[in-house]
């Protein structure tokens, strides 16, 4: 992994993650940590219950398991949500309110226990800031 020095504090720039079973690894590029993390509570996220954060979409890498990767859309069609087609842990998505930006699924990412976060926001999908006009 790439570590980048901030303040003279080594930074880890590229994280790897992977799905329960291991058969899809990611590298995230993550050099200011993670950052927008959330909740979410519109009809998948409220299912799924996981913490994202987001990264830019040249920032992941598939070093791993691409064909696993199974892909799913609902509603308007335009978040497209990835999960591995074996176990069935979700890792990353396109984002709807975001297109230029993954949104990732912070439980993924090794050495990471996202129960030790403490208090994440929660966005309002059912109300989604696409559909307000």
């Amino acid at each position: 992994m790439g570590i980048l020095e901030v303040d003279g504090v080594a930074i880890e720039k590229q994280h790897k993650a992977s799905c329960h079973c291991g058969s899809v690894e990611i590298l995230f590029d993550l050099p200011n940590g993670l950052e927008e993390l959330r909740r979410c509570d519109c009809s998948l996220c409220r299912r799924r219950g996981a913490i994202a954060a987001s990264v830019p979409l040249s920032g992941i890498t598939i070093v791993k398991g691409a064909e696993h990767l199974k892909r799913y859309q609902f509603n308007t069609m335009t978040a497209k949500h990835y999960f591995c087609g074996n176990c069935g842990i979700y890792t990353h998505h396109q984002r709807r309110s975001n297109p230029s930006q993954y949104g990732f699924n912070v439980a993924c990412l090794e050495g990471n226990n996202p129960l030790k976060l403490g208090e994440i926001p929660t966005n309002d999908g059912v109300n989604h800031p696409a559909d307000r006009k």
